[in-house]
């Protein structure tokens, strides 16, 4: 063989080795009662703040922990912990996706990414 073909053949077995190593750390967008989040890895889950139950945000005593009920998009409900500070407008989300790991009986949040209601929409006109 060639210098070239063996040089050739490194190359393409670093880039398959590159891929394959990538696509462990994909995530996937999962539930709370999914067999990923079950095991103890880091998923994405979708999903809307459920208003009838407590939030927990006392920044006077621990401004760096944060709780609240979410609803998968199965409509399953567990409690989500975040040990960074509320953020801003949370309670007008319209969906919430955490990322993290179930630990227990707690989904511990490492990031929460917000959809707020757009400011774009137009609401409805009044006739008078």
């Amino acid at each position: 063989m060639k210098k070239v073909h063996i040089l050739l053949i490194i190359i393409l077995s670093v880039l398959v080795g590159v891929l394959l190593s990538l696509m462990n750390d994909v995530s996937s967008y999962e539930t709370f009662n999914s067999e990923k989040t079950q095991e103890g890895f880091e998923v994405h889950v979708v999903g809307t703040l459920v208003k009838g139950k407590p939030i927990y945000y006392e920044p006077e005593k621990n401004a760096n922990y944060f709780t609240f009920f979410m609803k998968d998009s199965n409509g399953d409900e567990q409690k989500v912990a975040y040990t960074q500070p509320k953020p801003q407008d949370f309670e007008r989300s319209e969906k919430i996706v955490v990322v993290g790991q179930m630990t227990k009986n707690l989904f511990e949040a490492s990031q929460i990414l917000m959809k707020c209601p757009s400011k774009y929409v137009e609401e409805p006109k009044i006739n008078s």
